[in-house]
């Protein structure tokens, strides 16, 4: 039998990505066969950074889905937002906070909406629900993009809901200030030496963070003492790779003729 696939809206944020991945894991427990964990669209630099943070495998991209297949969505289900061949797609359940609009089906289904901040928030309760137990990769999905969607719990649509779901997921080992901080951190913006102050100003006590800023400045002052204009190179933090055996600098070379080649290299620390 076909497997499902289950995905969020096109161009996804943290919460359609991890929606997804955490949904996928859900329906594969209750359902006892494999669900497929997709996305409709490359991650933004929020999503990547904390995907590769955490060690978790990205979604499978997809573009489109054949006559009868059987999905899920989450985190929408306007067809104008989703994939291409959803209206001749098997919906078999929804899972969702915004509006419904542009959306029917010719079979029942399960339908899961709450005007609450954050699909995550909806799917941590129905864990609650079904009685199954969450993992920690799991809770660490769910609040990151509790934390995103919710604008760290500031956004005037977070609801009471939100608030619990993230309480109780940082039971569960979730270190909510580290993920916030990992927001925060990607979100710094500027010319290179704004960044570098900005990372500064931070003042994280670690001996890590320290080791690395200061690797990053010696990066910066070298690529200009070579005579590298300032507009060919740029203070990313948004590149991270998940392997213990990356233990410095990472940095990427775009050819101006050839971006689609990339290459990653690496200064070790010796």
């Amino acid at each position: 039998m076909e497997k499902i696939l289950v995905f969020g809206h096109k161009n996804p944020d943290t919460d359609a990505i991890c929606s997804s991945l955490v949904m996928a894991d859900l329906q594969t427990k209750i359902r006892g066969e494999e669900v497929i964990s997709c996305r409709l669209g490359n991650l933004n630099e929020e999503t990547k950074y904390a995907l590769n943070y955490f060690k978790v495998k990205e979604p499978k991209l997809i573009e489109k889905v054949d006559e009868g297949q059987r999905v899920i969505l989450v985190d929408h289900n306007e067809f104008t937002q989703s994939v291409e061949g959803i209206e001749k797609a098997k919906i078999e359940a929804v899972v969702d906070h915004h509006r419904i609009n542009n959306f029917q089906t010719s079979e029942p289904l399960f339908y899961y909406a709450q005007p609450v901040g954050c699909t995550s928030t909806i799917l941590f309760e129905e864990f609650k629900t079904s009685g199954i137990e969450i993992e920690k990769t799991e809770a660490i999905l769910m609040a990151s993009a509790i934390i995103s969607d919710t604008l760290l719990l500031k956004s005037p649509t977070t609801t009471d809901h939100d608030r619990k779901a993230l309480e109780e997921l940082e039971k569960i080992g979730v270190d909510k200030t580290q993920i916030e901080k990992i927001i925060t951190f990607i979100q710094i913006d500027g010319t290179n030496d704004d960044k570098l102050l900005k990372l500064e100003n931070l003042n994280f006590e670690n001996e890590t963070f320290k080791l690395g800023l200061q690797e990053l400045k010696e990066v910066v002052k070298n690529m200009r003492l070579f005579g590298i204009p300032e507009n060919n190179f740029n203070v990313d933090l948004t590149i991270a790779r998940g392997l213990d055996y990356y233990t410095g600098t990472v940095y990427e070379t775009f050819l101006n003729d050839y971006r689609e080649l990339r290459k990653c290299m690496l200064w070790w620390k010796i």
